[in-house]
């Protein structure tokens, strides 16, 4: 064989396979890559089937947490009313008792307690009133309905309470309805 044939030789190897790798070794790497894409195509499905699942999780928990949110809703005064119930029975004895002819002291006196029984439940939830007389003015939590002149208490002091204001913890329910006291205008005239 002539040098020009063995150059030959040379050129048409190096055509058909790469520089250092030899015929042998492309068929295992393509077993090689077969196996790590089989390998990422079983990985892509476990997480596909991975995110299903969490996501009809979600979906789940949504519902759940929609329907727990309706029912707090609907049942939130559920303590609340279970403690009002015995203040609606004493008053509908007293109702009772006034149909049947009994005396007005009873009936007084039943009211009284109703209103004490009343008054405790809603101090057990947290409500309580607003102090009004002889305080002074705060339109936070005091309204105005009338301004009176006085010459025995100081400007700005509550000096009647027409209905009472009450707050839930920090919050106010409802500004108690005040009258306050005002300078009295002097009487003495230029002339």
């Amino acid at each position: 064989m002539s040098k020009r044939q063995e150059n030959l030789n040379t050129f048409s190897d190096l055509e058909d396979s790469e520089p250092g790798k030899s015929s042998v070794d492309q068929p295992v790497e393509e077993t090689d890559l077969e196996q790590t894409l089989a390998a990422r195509t079983e990985e892509a499905k476990t997480s596909q089937d991975k995110y299903l699942r969490l996501a009809a999780e979600f979906e789940n928990f949504k519902r759940l947490a929609q329907k727990q949110k309706q029912d707090y809703s609907q049942f939130a005064n559920e303590s609340i009313l279970k403690e009002s119930l015995p203040i609606v029975d004493n008053l509908e004895r007293a109702l009772k008792c006034v149909q049947e002819g009994r005396t007005t002291d009873g009936l007084v006196q039943g009211v009284e307690l109703t209103l004490k029984q009343f008054t405790e439940t809603l101090a057990r939830f947290g409500v309580k009133p607003i102090a009004s007389l002889g305080v002074p003015f705060d339109p936070t939590c005091h309204q105005a309905v009338a301004r009176q002149e006085s010459n025995t208490v100081a400007e700005n002091i509550v000096i009647e309470e027409y209905q009472k204001g009450y707050q839930l913890h920090d919050r106010i329910l409802r500004a108690a309805m005040v009258v306050v006291a005002t300078a009295q205008a002097s009487d003495t005239h230029d002339e």
